[in-house]
């Protein structure tokens, strides 16, 4: 008797008990999936083999029995990280998707702010430009003025020179002797 007729002996006693309908299965046995493996390999290694050909000759449905028994003993677990795997390539694709979507959405602000950055500052330059020439144009304008206020002034100045010298004159005339009057003739 092997390992795996022992444990196929205490399984059978485990499903004849009473209240085996309340109790989850047994879980499979690493011990039991080994021998099953090891006994699919040993079939396949002791077959009949044609002469000049690697084939081999298995009675297929032992062997097909001895798979499916191996199939269901396999453990959820197994089946589950299986699953996993499976899920995993497709966790993976969407989440290098999200990531694709992120970098695309950054790009696009990145682009945006350095476009309002490049207003901006086209904008401050101009603005500035604008200053400086109107800080020109009221240099410019506040020079004319001077200039033309100079030239009223002195206009104005050579005028009351004018003026200057014409009271100076009349005040030395009136300072001077005047000639004597002259004799006027009485009519009588």
């Amino acid at each position: 008797m092997t390992d795996h007729d022992a444990i196929d002996d205490a399984i059978d006693d485990w499903d004849h008990h009473d209240d085996h309908e309340n109790r989850p299965p047994p879980p499979p046995i690493p011990g039991q999936l080994l021998d099953l493996i090891e006994e699919l390999i040993d079939d396949l290694e002791g077959a009949r083999g044609s002469a000049l050909s690697p084939t081999v000759k298995v009675d297929r449905n032992t062997f097909l029995a001895k798979l499916r028994e191996l199939q269901a003993a396999l453990p959820e677990e197994l089946r589950a990280a299986r699953w996993m795997v499976r899920q995993r390539a497709t966790y993976v694709a969407r989440t290098n998707e999200r990531a694709k979507e992120v970098l695309e959405r950054a790009k696009e602000l990145s682009q945006t702010m350095v476009a309002e950055s490049t207003i901006v500052q086209e904008a401050v330059e101009e603005a500035n430009r604008l200053v400086r020439n109107a800080e020109r144009e009221a240099e410019r304008i506040r020079l004319e003025a001077e200039d033309d206020a100079e030239r009223r002034l002195a206009e104005l100045e050579a005028v009351l020179l004018e003026i200057t010298d014409y009271v100076q004159q009349a005040r030395a005339q009136l300072h001077e002797t005047l000639p004597p009057p002259p004799d006027v003739p009485i009519s009588t």
